[in-house]
């Protein structure tokens, strides 16, 4: 089944790379008009070669709110309209035990993970989805279902992202707001946990691989497009059955 987004315009945070860019790139695909944003241009503008679409770049830092507004002001000028937001970008300065953080980085895990989401869609809600419903998709993580050694500050952002997306779906109606969580996929973000974990962990999910940029980019084409105009306030987990126990053959 071919899913188009024929007529629509989307802002993809976090487009340079991983996840981001395979979910800005199947958009293109799909026929959407796609602004692609993250901090460094000369990545946006690598990334936007590799589209072939209607496609422009914006560099803004997910957890500045004034570079936010910017963007969207951009995109706003540029295509007249935003139909969806993809709140992609995340960052994770620290690793370790939760009550070893600094409060730094600290700030900084939830300024861009937190922040950054609640206040992106606020831009987009102000400049357009309040009187154009839209969707917006927050890219969330399994961690934030889970406690797991390590990785404790960031999936208290996350688990924030998941009842963020419940939260803003009860309060903007016809504006669809739906997550995303997946587990450990193949990206330069997730590098060292593939590089230490990987080969174990994908032994032991039924489907024998760690998930690819395209798997997540798959699910968010279809929340996304009108064939999930039922769907809001979930946040639907995409890893391989990491959550299901195999049996052995």
């Amino acid at each position: 089944m071919e899913i188009s987004l024929r007529g629509k315009t989307a802002v993809v945070t976090g487009a340079s790379r991983g996840i981001g860019k395979a979910i800005a790139k199947s958009f293109v695909d799909a026929g959407a008009q796609v602004m692609l944003t993250s901090r460094k241009i000369d990545a946006l503008q690598a990334a936007a070669k590799e589209m072939d679409g209607e496609t422009d770049v914006f560099a803004a830092n997910a957890g500045d709110i004034d570079q936010a507004q910017a963007c969207i002001d951009t995109t706003m000028k540029r295509f007249g309209k935003i139909d969806i937001l993809v709140n992609n970008a995340a960052t994770n300065p620290y690793y370790g035990e939760t009550l070893g953080v600094d409060s730094a980085r600290f700030d900084k895990t939830f300024q861009v993970n937190l922040k950054g989401p609640l206040f992106w869609s606020q831009a987009v809600w102000n400049a357009s989805m309040q009187k154009n419903p839209g969707v917006i998709l927050n890219i969330a993580s399994v961690g934030g279902l889970r406690a797991e050694q390590g990785l404790g500050v960031y999936n208290l952002t996350k688990a924030a992202v998941i009842h963020l997306t419940s939260q803003l779906a009860c309060e903007l109606g016809k504006t669809r707001v739906v997550g995303i969580a997946p587990g450990l996929v193949k990206t330069l973000f997730a590098s060292v946990l593939i590089e230490n974990f990987g080969d174990k962990l994908a032994a032991a999910l039924p489907t024998k691989r760690l998930g690819e940029p395209q798997d997540i980019a798959n699910m968010a084409l279809f929340l996304c497009s009108d064939l999930a105009s039922w769907i809001t306030g979930e946040t639907y987990v995409v890893d391989g059955g990491a959550g299901v126990r195999s049996g052995t053959m």
